[in-house]
């Protein structure tokens, strides 16, 4: 390799490129206004304060000194009871939540859509899974909400669960009624863990309630955030909060021993501290000017034809209970030119034609992350480029659309499902399909297996995860069945581009399926 090769070269290059950051990390490469909200601009140089735990500095996995005091600072803040700083992501914070919260071998009842990490945690730890699933925007083709009284119903089914852990928000933003599903888990005496990763500035969520409340003062045990995903802070760092009562916060300690590295990066402890500290100062002020910002962006968007926005007149249904606002939620589905559009497509127009890189893409959406450092330019750089391909396409409409109406009422319905599986409701249209559990995925993860061609796999049990990534949400676990929908489903991920990971074979071509 040359010098032209190397990473840094490719990143600096990529800085100057023009290409603007409709992603995280939350700093969005704003220079100037990162370093002025985070007195970053006089931050000295990484490998001057790159060092290890020497006497005056403390230990993150043994604090007594200047760790233990921030940390307990940063508790304050945000009102938990105990406050831990991740240098390993918000993933060592599921690892050990998890890992705490469920005995070995015990049972978790978790939403289907959870982060990858989850399903480790799963995994690491020999649990039987039970699942609960998000509600559906059948029009949209977008995940809503997960209901309380699923989750009610799936803990009197199986008093074996032991702990609730779901993803609040989701990936595109959507907030499920966090207060009235902690009362559901802690009315069986189980505690409620959420994924926040994508929450991380809703303690600082400005005055008037800008942004939706954090799960942690709405009754949740254990909340994990990723500082890095919303807020200036560099990637990698994240948070979580605990509550005593129904989780050991010690356990809880001890397990972050083992998935957090033992060489912890005080520059990476320096920046959650700087950050946290700063958004304690100024964050409500900047995310109130920022909500203004992206009411201007979005009563534009409202100009949109055929393309469309996720938005506020839908909380109430499909499980919503809130929205965030910034994340920016557009649906390519049912848009025709000479053809179908797809998220992918939309996702790539965007990077082409106007510099701007998103996300994610599902198989008919696109989800752009903003945050208070995007500036007022910037948002209307978005705005213009969704206009402007909006008036290209041409919408094939149904009469079910002429109506106006959705495909489905957005539940994924309340029937009873029976089965070794612990599953609850049932799956719409637009939803990926239903798992069938065979073994537990700790199970299956060791067992003998074969490459085989998707088409090939029908009727196997899988041996690897299936998922897009991002977010990260499996179409087939380790112990599930394939059966023909998911086969034609990964097919169709892989015809159209999207980002089908997980499996061995980088091709994904071929899936391991146990002998």
């Amino acid at each position: 390799m040359d010098r032209k090769g190397l990473l840094r070269t490719r990143l600096t290059e990529y800085a100057a490129s023009g290409a603007y950051p409709f992603h995280m990390p939350g700093h969005k490469r704003n220079v100037e206004k990162a370093s002025a909200m985070t007195g970053m601009g006089g931050f000295p140089d990484p490998f001057s304060i790159d060092i290890t735990e020497i006497d005056g500095f403390d230990n993150l996995h043994h604090p007594e000194g200047i760790l233990k005091e921030s940390m307990e600072w940063a508790a304050g803040v945000y009102g938990a009871d105990r406050t831990w700083y991740l240098v390993n992501g918000s993933s060592c914070g599921i690892l050990s939540a998890v890992s705490a919260a469920v005995e070995p071998g015990g049972r978790i009842l978790i939403s289907r859509n959870c982060h990858k990490s989850v399903y480790h945690g799963v995994i690491l730890n020999q649990l039987d899974i039970s699942y609960i699933y998000p509600q559906i925007l059948g029009d949209l083709g977008i995940q809503g909400g997960i209901l309380a009284e699923d989750v009610d119903r799936a803990l009197d089914r199986d008093p074996d669960i032991q702990a609730v852990l779901i993803v609040s928000p989701t990936y595109d933003g959507v907030v499920s009624d966090i207060r009235a599903i902690a009362q559901a888990a802690h009315r069986h005496g189980v505690p409620l863990l959420v994924d926040e990763a994508h929450g991380a500035h809703f303690p600082f969520g400005g005055e008037g309630g800008a942004f939706p409340r954090s799960a942690l003062e709405l009754g949740a045990d254990l909340v994990i955030q990723s500082l890095h995903k919303t807020l200036p802070s560099l990637t990698q760092t994240a948070v979580m909060h605990g509550k005593e009562g129904l989780v050991d916060l010690d356990l809880v300690s001890q397990y972050l021993q083992i998935y957090q590295s033992s060489s912890p990066s005080y520059v990476f402890l320096a920046a959650i501290e700087q950050c946290i500290f700063e958004m304690e100062q100024k964050g409500r002020a900047e995310l109130e000017a920022f909500a203004r910002r992206l009411h201007r962006l979005r009563e534009r968007l409202q100009g949109l034809k055929n393309l469309r926005l996720l938005g506020p007149e839908r909380i109430g249904t499909a499980g919503i209970f809130a929205l965030d606002r910034s994340k920016i939620v557009v649906s390519c589905r049912g848009c025709w030119s000479a053809g179908p559009w797809t998220g992918e497509e939309l996702s790539g127009r965007l990077r082409r034609d106007y510099g701007l890189e998103m996300e994610m893409c599902g198989a008919d959406y696109v989800t752009a992350i903003t945050t208070f450092l995007d500036e007022d330019q910037a948002l209307e750089r978005l705005g213009d480029a969704l206009l402007e391909i909006d008036g290209t396409m041409v919408r094939r409409v149904s009469g079910r659309e002429r109506l106006g109406t959705d495909e489905g009422d957005g539940r994924n319905g309340t029937d009873e499902k029976d089965g070794t599986d612990g599953t609850a409701g049932m799956v719409p249209e637009g939803s990926e399909p239903l798992p069938v559990i065979i073994t537990k995925p700790s199970d299956a993860w060791r067992q003998p297996w074969e490459a085989r061609r998707i088409e090939d796999c029908v009727g196997r049990i899988s041996g690897e995860f299936v998922y897009l990534y991002p977010p990260g949400i499996p179409i087939v676990a380790p112990g599930e069945l394939v059966t023909e929908e998911i086969a034609a489903r990964v097919l169709d991920y892989r015809r159209q581009g999207l980002p089908v990971q997980g499996m061995a074979d980088h091709t994904a071509r071929t899936l391991r399926v146990l002998r």
